[in-house]
C-alpha cells in the first residue's frame, strides 16, 4: 500500500514540482495551499505524513504543526517542515511546536530521504 503525504505550500509551482518528485518516489500526494486547508485535508484525507511550508496564508506552518501535535487524533502523524527559511531560530521554533524534521527547500532528495526515514518507524500502511 502506498503512503499518503499531504504537501502544503502556497506556491503552485512548488506543489507541482515537489508533488511530482514525491509521486515518482512512490508516495500518493494530496495538496493544500493554506493553513486552514491543510487542517481540513488532514481530517478528510488522513495522510501518513505532512510536508509543511512555514509561510502560509491563514495559519502559518508552525501554527498548523502545533495544532496537529496537540490533537491526540493527529499527533502521531510525522510533520516535516519544508521551507526556504533556513535560520536556526526557525528550526528551533518548529521543533518546539512538535515538528519531526526540518528540511530546507531545494532539491527534493533530502525531503524524500527524511520522509522515508520517518515513515519507516511507523506501522505499515493499512490497505
Amino acid at each position: 500500500m502506498t503512503r499518503k503525504v499531504l504537501l502544503v505550500d502556497d506556491e503552485p509551482a512548488i506543489l507541482r514540482v515537489i508533488g511530482k518528485r514525491l509521486e515518482v518516489s512512490g508516495y500518493q500526494v494530496v495538496t493544500a495551499q493554506s493553513g486552514p486547508e491543510a487542517l481540513k485535508k488532514v481530517q478528510t484525507d488522513r495522510p501518513d505524513a505532512i510536508v509543511l511550508d512555514l509561510m502560509l496564508p491563514g495559519l502559518n506552518g508552525a501554527e498548523v504543526c502545533a495544532m496537529l501535535k496537540q490533537d491526540p487524533q493527529y499527533r502521531e502523524i510525522p510533520v516535516v517542515i519544508f521551507t526556504g527559511k533556513g535560520r536556526e531560530l526557525d528550526e528551533r521554533l518548529c521543533r518546539e511546536m512538535g515538528a519531526d524534521a526540518y528540511v530546507n527547500k531545494g532539491p527534493a532528495g533530502p525531503l524524500v530521504e527524511q520522509l522515508d526515514a520517518l515513515l519507516s518507524r511507523l506501522a505499515p500502511p493499512t490497505p
